[in-house]
């Protein structure tokens, strides 16, 4: 089963990094092959120009092999910080320039855009590890957690993917060695339970 993990974190020493590294050896020791894309090591252009969105297909060989490789995946597993509610840039411009439109959807024959669309991916499951600063208790009363709306139902929903867990580990700033080491091994066991065996 080929798995993509995307990883969006300026900061190579990162939780996220050690989540992206514990999700692909969990999906190696299932027997998966991984493509692992640190968007930020591979220098990601986020920017989609009109030419591209007008063609919908991308001069740069970075982009067309990433969106082929979407198109192939059978499971993604996306790792990245909240910050202000968001992906970074860098990730929200992967979904923008990859997971477009006859790559990840497709709408009938005449409708302009306005109707419903057919999800194009192959990929069932979709995991998503988030860290963040902010206290799950306050992120869902005061923001609703809305990364779980904008990458379960606005994303891989709107594309196709069946399976979807997401996962957010908090708070990282102030955690202690003894809680990261928890945290990865909670995201382990998610990883192995989410996919195929």
């Amino acid at each position: 089963m080929l798995i993509s993990i995307i990883i969006a974190n300026p900061k190579p020493r990162s939780f996220c990094h050690a989540l992206a590294l514990t999700a692909a050896s969990a999906c190696q020791s299932l027997g998966h092959e991984v493509r692992f894309h640190d968007l930020y090591l591979e220098a990601f252009d986020p920017v989609m120009d009109e030419r591209e969105l007008r063609m919908r297909r991308s001069e740069s060989p970075l982009v067309e092999g990433h969106c082929a490789e979407a198109a192939e995946a059978e499971a993604f597993i996306v790792v990245h910080p909240n910050w202000w509610g968001q992906p970074p840039a860098i990730l929200k411009g992967w979904v923008d320039r990859v997971l477009r439109a006859d790559v990840a959807y497709r709408f009938s024959e005449g409708d302009a855009g306005t109707g419903i669309p057919r999800g194009l991916l192959k990929a069932r499951t979709a995991i998503v590890l988030n860290t963040s600063d902010t206290p799950m208790e306050r992120e869902r009363a005061v923001f609703g957690d809305p990364l779980e709306t904008l990458w379960g139902k606005c994303i891989f929903g709107y594309c196709g993917v069946p399976g979807f867990v997401h996962q957010t580990y908090s708070v990282v700033a102030n955690s202690t060695a003894e809680e990261r080491k928890v945290w990865l091994e909670h995201a382990r066991e998610a990883v192995i339970k989410a996919l195929p065996h």
